[in-house]
């Protein structure tokens, strides 16, 4: 079932947050607080036709305020990880807040993620968010104006819009956090979940989280998901970038152009035959494992169930992490000219 509206209805820094719900025609919903521009809920259909829920989330707004702050979450202004907090742009040196050891995650203590957003339902199926982020915001230039539309189609799918400008030069990188269990939120692990990544490349990272710069060959790994395999399957082997973050929790160098519209991966869950395909015109896509999470205390979630480690994946289109520090990578770089937008598509299916 639905969470209920009711229970959203609170203040936060002297904003009202609030639920809204999207659907389509076929029986799809999806759930939207504008409270970090979070995906509550996503009810789609199995192959029985019996709709379940396929994130992991909250029953309450206030839960959402005390809970794990990158659950649904939109984040920026820079999701996933910036090296000792700090980058330089055009010879001036940015300071960030250092909210993962010495390096700064989803845009530090003053993120999107913890902002209370404007809201404007279209209609039925079509939601906008909109964030004004000013200059010196976690300690990033510019005045910033973002905007993220959600829309339920026809196709079962959920569409993300992304759309930013700024006044001045400033570094910018968006996506959402949502952790996807294809057999249910709440129902067991995701070790028997299939990946497929179109990918040739990943970005290891060192013993901290942070890419070493290096682009490395998915072929002969345990990150090879160029046919779909089941996380279960490689998540505990000897390998060092594994044993780096306690499974998955990498980079991959999708095999598209950046800008273009394509898919990215697919997961697939063989006792439901639901299956979720990624489109992004970005050109990364970061695969979580949710490996951080206990199952104890605010990691108690919808209808009570434990998150624990593995419980959930998230697959974040993206820019690279850290690539103000990279030159190789993408650039992040965006200014009052050309502005910034990015589109992802979350499609929901099932098979025999």
């Amino acid at each position: 079932m639905p969470v209920k509206s009711s229970d959203f209805q609170l203040k936060h820094d002297g904003k009202q947050i609030d639920l809204f719900t999207l659907e389509n025609g076929q029986g799809m919903k999806a759930q939207i607080t504008n409270y970090g521009g979070k995906i509550v809920s996503i009810l789609v259909p199995d192959r029985e036709g019996t709709l379940g829920d396929v994130v992991l989330g909250y029953e309450t707004g206030q839960e959402y305020l005390d809970g794990i702050a990158s659950l649904g979450a939109t984040m920026g202004r820079y999701a996933n990880r910036i090296a000792q907090a700090k980058f330089t742009l055009d010879d001036s040196t940015y300071h960030l807040d250092k909210n993962n050891g010495e390096h700064s995650i989803h845009g530090g203590a003053e993120g999107f993620r913890h902002q209370v957003w404007e809201a404007r339902q279209v209609d039925d199926q079509t939601l906008e968010l909109s964030y004004f982020s000013e200059d010196g915001e976690g300690g990033y230039p510019g005045n910033l104006e973002v905007t993220v539309t959600y829309t339920v189609t026809e196709e079962n799918e959920l569409k993300l819009e992304y759309a930013a400008s700024t006044d001045k030069k400033t570094v910018l990188n968006m996506t959402n956090h949502a952790f996807f269990n294809l057999a249910g939120e709440g129902q067991g692990k995701i070790l028997d979940h299939k990946l497929y990544v179109d990918a040739g490349q990943y970005t290891p990272v060192d013993s901290t989280a942070i890419p070493t710069g290096e682009l490395r060959e998915v072929a002969g790994t345990p990150f090879d998901f160029t046919k779909p395999t089941a996380f279960g399957a490689r998540i505990d082997q000897e390998n060092q970038q594994l044993q780096h973050v306690g499974g998955y929790d990498h980079n991959y160098v999708l095999n598209k152009k950046s800008g273009e519209l394509a898919l990215a991966g697919r997961l697939s869950e063989p006792a439901t035959g639901r299956v979720m395909e990624v489109y992004t015109t970005e050109p990364g896509l970061q695969v979580y494992t949710a490996n951080s999470l206990t199952g104890e205390g605010n990691q108690i979630g919808k209808g009570g169930h434990a998150y624990g480690p593995h419980s959930a994946v998230c697959l974040e289109t993206q820019h690279f992490p850290d690539s103000p520090h990279h030159p190789n990578f993408p650039s992040t770089v965006i200014g009052p000219e050309e502005g910034y937008s990015s589109t992802t598509v979350y499609r929901f299916l099932t098979v025999d």
